[in-house]
């Protein structure tokens, strides 16, 4: 994942309700998927196993986030549970289709995570985080960023 990348997810959390912190983690495993992919394409097994790793820390923050008093939690629980077996696999074996079975599952469960995103009209899960403005300058294709209520404590409470 580029620098750039994880400004940009870093930027959005901040700003996310809990559906959208479910896309992100949904969009930064698949982010991290493709780093395995290609590493695993580019026979670099370290950088590989460390795109693996990271793959199932956003499913395991998944995990965690799970309400297991609802019943569509148990199924949630299940998928990523075999989402972690077969990243386990590909770690083991060196193996791209392994890696193929998780993105599967995860693009349908980001496309579903989206729909409801939409739909979720709660506020931001961080309160007290700087609020930023993004859009185009009067530069030629140049996009830059405000920052609204500059605050010395960068979102912590005192």
């Amino acid at each position: 994942m580029t620098k750039e990348c994880k400004q940009q997810f870093t930027l959005r959390i901040t700003q996310a309700n809990k559906t959208e912190m479910i896309v992100i983690l949904y969009e930064m495993a698949l982010t991290y998927l493709s780093d395995a992919e290609e590493a695993l394409e580019n026979g670099e097994i370290a950088a590989c196993r460390e795109a693996i790793r990271r793959v199932r820390g956003c499913i395991e923050e998944l995990i965690n986030s799970l309400n297991l008093e609802y019943d569509l939690a148990g199924r949630l629980l299940s998928l990523y549970l075999y989402c972690n077996r077969e990243l386990i696999k590909a770690d083991i074996r060196k193996e791209s289709a392994p890696l193929a079975h998780v993105r599967m599952v995860i693009e349908k469960l980001l496309a579903a995570y989206r729909e409801l995103a939409g739909q979720d009209t709660s506020g931001p899960v961080m309160q007290n985080s700087q609020t930023v403005y993004t859009g185009l300058t009067y530069g030629k294709n140049k996009l830059s960023e405000d920052v609204a209520e500059e605050s010395p404590n960068r979102g912590f409470r005192a």
